[in-house]
């Protein structure tokens, strides 16, 4: 029978959910920060909880001295499944409601102000019905559509819910004004199913979080990934240095970048105001 080997003394586990591009974009910052002084072993599980779950399995059984998490639902397990090991996370909305701290966690958040992205996709079209793609298997995709639900009354719009699991269904997405893509991991995966979806209707569609923007997304806003995974090696170092994550307060982003995709837009026909693309961080022509 043969046994896992024990991981060295500055072993960094690290869960990146389904090679998603935005969390691909964290880890890359994280890795040019963290060094060659420690050995990384990358998990990357597609989006579901036995996955999530066989993952930080994986890292406890090598004896990991920290585990990096990507998003909530892969931090949510790592919590649940060890009270030991260290976990450093990015790439999480709001995680205080989530209660997503505690002795052994701690990390940097990605909450971005959903009021303005919608205001931003409310100029290129009058929404009166917003699809809005989620997972109820993923925490943070729910206080998301909590917050997102917050503007409905002020901005005049009505959210029509659509939870998905591994796949999209292009036929569940229909009747409504818009696209409204939560960091739902299922969804990022699947996102050319989503832009195929929004072309199909000739509707703009609008994410939380990057990678989506070259696919097709027409407006995307997102905490700047480099940020996220540069504060998560500062973290990790800490911790490895001696630092309790309990002593490491949660890191709010400071950078908070928004995409215009004025192509995609034009192909389906709508019209971005100068003051819609002048906001953006980034236009894509």
């Amino acid at each position: 029978m043969a046994f896992a080997q024990p991981a060295l003394a500055k072993t960094v586990g690290v869960i990146m959910t389904a090679d998603i591009e935005y969390y691909r974009d964290i880890h890359k910052a994280f890795t040019d920060d963290m060094g060659k002084d420690v050995e990384i072993v990358l998990q990357k599980p597609t989006a579901d909880p036995m996955s999530w779950t066989n993952a930080v399995r994986k890292l406890t059984g090598i004896g990991a001295s920290v585990i990096v998490c990507y998003g909530a639902p892969v931090t949510l397990t790592a919590m649940k499944e060890t009270s030991e090991i260290p976990i450093i996370f990015a790439g999480v909305y709001d995680p205080d409601s989530m209660n997503i701290s505690g002795k052994n966690a701690t990390g940097v958040a990605s909450t971005v102000p959903i009021d303005k992205i919608m205001k931003l996709l409310g100029e290129i079209k009058k929404i009166s019905k917003l699809g809005v793609i989620f997972s109820k298997s993923e925490k943070d995709t729910i206080i998301e559509v909590r917050d997102l639900k917050k503007n409905e009354g002020p901005m005049g719009f009505q959210s029509v819910l659509i939870s998905v699991s591994d796949q999209i269904n292009k036929d569940d997405i229909k009747g409504v004004d818009a696209i409204f893509v939560t960091t739902c991991g299922a969804a990022m995966s699947n996102i050319k199913d989503i832009v195929e979806a929004a072309r199909r209707d000739k509707i703009p569609t609008a994410a939380l979080m990057g990678g989506g923007e070259g696919a097709g997304i027409v407006l995307t806003i997102m905490a700047d990934p480099k940020e996220q995974g540069s504060a998560a090696a500062e973290m990790v170092k800490k911790v490895l240095g001696g630092s309790k994550p309990s002593e490491l307060k949660v890191k709010q982003p400071n950078k908070v970048q928004i995409i215009v995709n004025l192509k995609e837009a034009k192909a389906l026909g709508l019209n971005v105001p100068a003051s819609v693309s002048g906001s953006a961080d980034k236009v894509i022509q």
